[in-house]
């Protein structure tokens, strides 16, 4: 009896303010179709508990409960805000799941306010509703302490492609790669018999001088996750304001890396892991990478153009060991 062979398929389509993709290894003849309602429904299913966009969603719902409600939270978003607690505690509130006022303070996200500085007294009077710390759970409810505003932005995009990802195991997709808004997932093998591969930019896009190699990562049973500071910000006298905050001031991160990379497991924690280094910056973060054996990559602009700093996690990976 012969294997029947393998072609790639390639699947796409929109969510959470983004794109998917998905290349799957899969016999020409299978339909495609109900692939491709599996993986947009298990992305929905994501929107629909963890959106701030969404009012409906199960994270606008507690966001917006009474002080004193214990709001009950499926089993996903549990999943989700367990790993963002954990997360948040190993980076000392570098990574806060709650900061969803600062957010909007600072003319960002769904409910963003007018883009410009707020005066301290408004600074601190929101940084007082936020704090992972306050999370406080009775089974699988949450307390709205009154105030508290979770933002699950940094994790949720990761946490969707490892739902999609392990759904199509269900299916029997024995190798698929998944990218959701650049974070990606990979694991078996294509039908020529390679890993994966997807390549690390090795300069932001708006400066091309880089000694840096390009970095090929092989994504079997792997994720990775970039976060920077070129996405997401606005000039305000003369001053850039990134939208990557750091919990602990509720200010915006001055000189942010030009982009911090991670490699996990999934890409859940590939996702928060890089928001949380991003905050650190290259000197606390890379202390921490290696404290925490994380697979991380800081590309920062310098005066002779950007440069590269690898954990030694990573650079076991570039090696063709294991991290």
């Amino acid at each position: 009896m012969t294997d029947t062979p393998l072609d790639i398929a390639r699947l796409g389509g929109t969510t959470m303010g983004t794109t998917w993709r998905a290349s799957l290894a899969l016999p020409h003849q299978r339909d495609l179709h109900p692939l491709h309602a599996g993986i947009q429904a298990r992305l929905d299913e994501v929107v629909a508990q963890m959106s701030t966009w969404e009012r409906d969603s199960d994270l606008s719902r507690y966001n917006h409960a009474d002080a004193g409600q214990w709001y009950p939270m499926p089993a996903e978003a549990r999943t989700v805000l367990a790993c963002a607690q954990a997360i948040a505690a190993a980076s000392e509130g570098a990574f806060d799941p709650t900061v969803g006022p600062l957010v909007a303070l600072w003319g960002f996200g769904a409910h963003a306010g007018p883009r410009h500085v707020p005066d301290d007294a408004t600074l601190q009077a929101t940084r007082a509703r936020c704090g992972w710390q306050r999370l406080r759970w009775r089974d699988d409810a949450l307390l709205q302490p009154g105030g508290l505003e979770l933002d699950l932005s940094a994790i949720a995009k990761g946490f969707g492609v490892d739902h999609v990802a392990a759904w199509l195991r269900g299916q029997g997709i024995g190798a698929a790669l998944i990218d959701v808004g650049g974070e990606l997932a990979g694991y078996g093998r294509k039908p020529d018999g390679q890993p994966w591969r997807v390549l690390v930019e090795s300069a932001p896009e708006e400066d091309a001088r880089s000694d840096a190699p390009p970095r090929v990562l092989a994504l079997d049973g792997k994720a990775v996750a970039t976060s920077g500071d070129r996405w997401h910000q606005y000039q305000a006298d003369g001053v850039a304001y990134s939208h990557s905050l750091d919990p602990r001031s509720g200010r915006p991160v001055r000189q942010a890396a030009a982009a911090v990379t991670v490699v996990a497991d999934d890409a859940m924690h590939a996702d928060a892991w890089a928001t949380a280094l991003t905050v650190l910056g290259r000197r606390a973060g890379m202390a921490l990478a290696e404290r925490e054996g994380l697979a991380a990559r800081y590309l920062e602009r310098t005066a002779q153009g950007p440069q590269e700093h690898l954990s030694s996690a990573f650079q076991r990976l570039l090696d063709g060991q294991v991290a």
